[in-house]
């Protein structure tokens, strides 16, 4: 969700103006998501790297994600989504990780759309991880190293449930991964909007599904699609 403290710039406005303005980019993502039958969505939240920013900056931020975490409880519940979290819950405030953990409690029994929260996550810190538990397992003699495949790293994941996804969308006209879901993203459509993410709107979401369906996804093979 790029370009938040840009759009906050240009308008003379501090940066987390940027942020509380994308909070209504949200909702009307999760809105349309759900609606619209997407099974599972990821929202790069909140980073590792993001650990880095002025303390200051990160105080006001969590603040931000705690209010959000009530006051988007009615939403997720008439939309009937699934909130969960994917990322390294030690750095997180007792009190953020309570607020998320109701709010993931809350939302358990819902059978809609999955929203994922990628907040203090870093896809090299998950690989990591992953690989760590793996090597605890082997150790343990729980598992065998001949018998490590991707589908072995996959299940180690910090949220292996969650489907690997087709379409990743980024907004202020960003063309990198930034350490998002490297594992996840290997086949994963790409879709980039120039406008910064307060400003994104379902119009948006709606023409980054429409370029998607016109995608070829070959999967490293040949082409399925036939002219005319």
């Amino acid at each position: 969700m790029d370009g938040n403290g840009r759009w906050a710039k240009r308008r003379g406005l501090m940066r987390i103006k940027g942020h509380e303005s994308g909070v209504q980019a949200v909702r009307e993502t999760v809105e349309e998501c759900a609606r619209l039958g997407v099974e599972a969505l990821t929202l790069y939240t909140f980073s590792e790297e993001n650990w880095l920013r002025p303390r200051r900056e990160i105080g006001l931020l969590m603040n931000l994600l705690k209010k959000f975490l009530v006051d988007e409880r009615p939403t997720l519940m008439s939309n009937r989504v699934r909130l969960v979290h994917s990322g390294r819950r030690e750095r997180l405030d007792d009190d953020v990780l309570k607020l998320l953990d109701e709010t993931i409690e809350m939302t358990a029994g819902n059978d809609g759309m999955a929203l994922c929260l990628a907040l203090s996550y870093g896809g090299r810190a998950e690989l990591a991880d992953a690989t760590r538990a793996i090597a605890e397992k082997v150790r343990a003699g729980d598992l065998d190293p001949s018998e490590i495949d991707e589908d072995t790293v996959s299940a180690h994941l910090y949220r292996p449930e969650i489907p690997h996804p087709d379409l990743m969308i980024r907004t202020a006209g960003e063309m990198r991964i930034s350490n998002f879901l490297l594992w996840q993203l290997s086949y994963a459509e790409f879709f980039v909007v120039e406008d910064c993410w307060p400003d994104f709107r379902k119009e948006h979401l709606w023409a980054a599904f429409e370029a998607f369906g016109r995608r070829d996804r070959k999967f490293g093979k040949v082409s399925q699609k036939t002219d005319g």
